[in-house]
């Protein structure tokens, strides 16, 4: 799900949950289980990787990274409870981003010109969310390339795969270190992430945009009415 348009916590989140982990350690361990995934695809790709909106990807990663520091920062300072409550209201934003950011970039851009500076603002914030949460990341930074960059999703895979490992990475390295990985569910999901980040990438270059697109939609909005319901009923 990560390599062909991200919302791999989708699925690994709720699985982590119903193995009894509280909601902000299985964050934190879906995080590290999904990094080795995100790194595979992003090498996969790694011959259609350029520059979006005219600013390199280079650039892009050192953003995404300090941000990805700075949003797992957070997560380890947030009350279980509270990030309990969050969930399901961050799932939902991802899943209105994807399913109308293309209309809203059309409508932009008939209007107004963004600039490098908008696009590395947006990727900061990016980068805060990937380590706070990371779910549906990748759809958001879809949705976000294309209403800032004017750049369709196909084109985005790489970049957004190697945005995607790297704020993994920057969560990785405080979640590790604080000790909030759980390596008895950790390492079974990443062996399978480790696969998933291959076989997706390889599956990806030959589906059309329109599955992809309503794949992730499908998925996004099961997770979020499941995470609705655990969190207020």
């Amino acid at each position: 799900m990560n390599a062909l348009a991200g919302g791999g916590t989708f699925a690994t989140l709720p699985a982590l949950i119903a193995l009894g982990l509280p909601a902000n350690l299985a964050n934190a361990t879906s995080n590290v289980a999904l990094l080795p995934g995100a790194a595979t695809s992003a090498w996969t790709f790694r011959d259609e990787l350029g520059p979006i909106g005219g600013v390199r990807a280079r650039t892009l990663g050192a953003i995404t990274f300090a941000g990805g520091l700075a949003g797992s920062l957070l997560l380890i300072l947030t009350p279980t409870r509270t990030f309990d409550l969050l969930i399901p209201w961050l799932l939902l934003l991802a899943f209105v981003v994807i399913a109308f950011g293309k209309r809203a970039a059309a409508w932009l851009h008939g209007r107004a010109t963004i600039g490098a500076r908008a696009l590395m603002a947006a990727q900061a914030l990016l980068g805060i969310y990937g380590g706070y949460f990371g779910g549906g990341v990748g759809l958001m930074t879809t949705a976000t390339y294309g209403l800032l960059a004017a750049v369709p999703p196909r084109e985005l895979f790489a970049v957004r795969t190697l945005m995607l490992a790297i704020a993994n990475l920057a969560a990785a390295l405080l979640f590790i270190g604080f000790g909030w990985v759980r390596w008895g569910a950790c390492l079974p999901m990443l062996g399978g992430a480790i696969l998933g980040g291959w076989l997706g990438a390889v599956i990806g270059k030959r589906l059309p945009a329109d599955a992809v697109r309503w794949w992730t939609l499908a998925v996004t909005a099961a997770t979020t009415i499941v995470f609705f319901v655990r969190a207020y009923w």
